[in-house]
């Protein structure tokens, strides 16, 4: 049996759900089928290594919309069902049950898959990873009789799962590649914040650490072989070394990209009336002159969506593109980080404020322009910072570096 639908959406995640609610809000008529392989409706997926670890925030809670609001506004969401084929000349798309859907228009939203170890003792019980609600359901089941942990990754996943669990009363052990946490998100003078964080409060952290095995005792994880021949012991293990994106069935289906489908600045791929959105898409980007960029982030998904959600309804003006100024942001403790633009290419940092206060802010610049931001306990300098992005100005450094300044007055 075939079935049909105007829209099909791959993905019940952050991108996809927004691209329905989106296109019902564009006041888009037709039939609109969107896919996960998740059993349970779409959800908020950061809060996973924050307040739903923690035990603090339960499912119903983190759900996008309610059952009722895909029902009233006629989206068909079909969840428990994975897409393993597209047929781009015969617009169509298989599950793995077998099931076919063509479409009018296909939109790919799936994501990506956590990146995994491939060291000895790499499929033992004890080692998980966190990418959906399932992986932490795992996580906690296990909690009650973990009394220490060791986080492979010091990027943001990584830190925010050991600060969970370092308030839990947990033994945590962070373990990083690099010689620095964030290394790839951030600059080093919020990195070596972190770190002293962490570890005034008693975690662990091992740079330049790298794992080559993972022990085991009756086949669960007892321990992380280092190169250096150490052994940290474990009774609970969370790898957090990125991901890789969903996007095998379009590449097999003949779209163009690798760690990701390339998309344009609508959100088209190469293959006809097939888009892309969100962690799984790579745009390129007019905050760093065009460069192809896979971003992961919820801001990114979202206005992804939707530029796709009116070129599909056809509302789309003729000037509207994926033009957004990227956003990110990490809780740990009692530190909310937020981050406004992309640090990439700065040839300049300047510190804002004093970290020793836990309320500063490090700016990127490029050329003497702002480029991005990071914020500590900062909120007015993210909110006033995106102006200095957009705007493009030179500013005074002298004034920049005094957190007494706001940064409105440089705009």
């Amino acid at each position: 049996m075939i079935e049909r639908a105007d829209v099909v959406i791959v993905g019940a995640g952050q991108g996809g759900s927004q691209a329905a609610i989106a296109l019902r809000q564009q006041k888009f008529t037709g039939s609109i089928v969107m896919i996960g392989d998740e059993p349970v409706l779409p959800y908020e997926r950061p809060a996973l290594s924050k307040e739903y670890l923690a035990g603090a925030k339960p499912i119903d809670k983190l759900l996008l919309r309610p059952e009722s609001y895909w029902k009233e506004r006629a989206i068909d969401v079909r969840l428990g069902q994975r897409v393993v084929s597209v047929d781009a000349s015969a617009r169509r798309v298989t599950t793995a049950d077998g099931l076919s859907i063509e479409y009018g228009k296909l939109v790919w939203a799936t994501g990506g898959r956590p990146r995994r170890l491939a060291c000895a003792g790499h499929h033992v019980a004890g080692l998980h990873y966190v990418r959906d609600l399932g992986d932490v359901d795992r996580m906690r089941q296990e909690l009650e009789t973990t009394s220490a942990a060791v986080i492979i990754g010091g990027g943001y996943i990584g830190l925010e799962a050991a600060a969970v669990l370092r308030d839990m009363g947990k033994q945590v052990t962070v373990l990083e590649a690099q010689q620095r946490v964030l290394a790839r998100v951030a600059g080093e003078p919020l990195a070596r914040f972190f770190e002293a964080e962490h570890r005034a409060r008693g975690v662990e952290i091992r740079l330049s650490a790298e794992v080559v095995a993972i022990e085991e005792k009756d086949g669960r994880a007892c321990g992380v072989r280092l190169a250096s021949g150490d052994v940290v012991p474990a009774d609970l293990v969370v790898v957090g070394i990125g991901i890789d994106a969903a996007v095998d069935p379009l590449l097999a289906a003949g779209a163009e990209g690798s760690n990701g489908v390339v998309v344009e600045l609508h959100g088209k791929t190469s293959l006809p009336d097939v888009y892309a959105i969100g962690d799984c898409a790579v745009h390129p980007n007019v905050h760093v002159g065009g460069r192809p960029l896979r971003l992961e982030s919820i801001q990114n998904a979202n206005d992804q969506a939707a530029v796709v959600a009116k070129s599909i309804a056809g509302t789309l003006g003729p000037a509207e593109r994926y033009d957004a100024v990227p956003w990110f942001w990490s809780n740990q403790y009692d530190l909310r980080l937020q981050t406004v633009g992309l640090w990439l290419d700065h040839d300049e940092i300047v510190v804002r404020g004093d970290p020793a206060t836990r309320s500063f802010s490090v700016v990127y610049l490029r050329r003497g322009r702002v480029i991005a931001l990071d914020c500590v306990n900062l909120t007015k300098d993210y909110v006033q910072g995106k102006a200095l992005i957009t705007k493009q100005c030179e500013v005074d450094r002298t004034k920049l570096a005094r957190a007494d300044v706001p940064l409105k007055e440089l705009a």
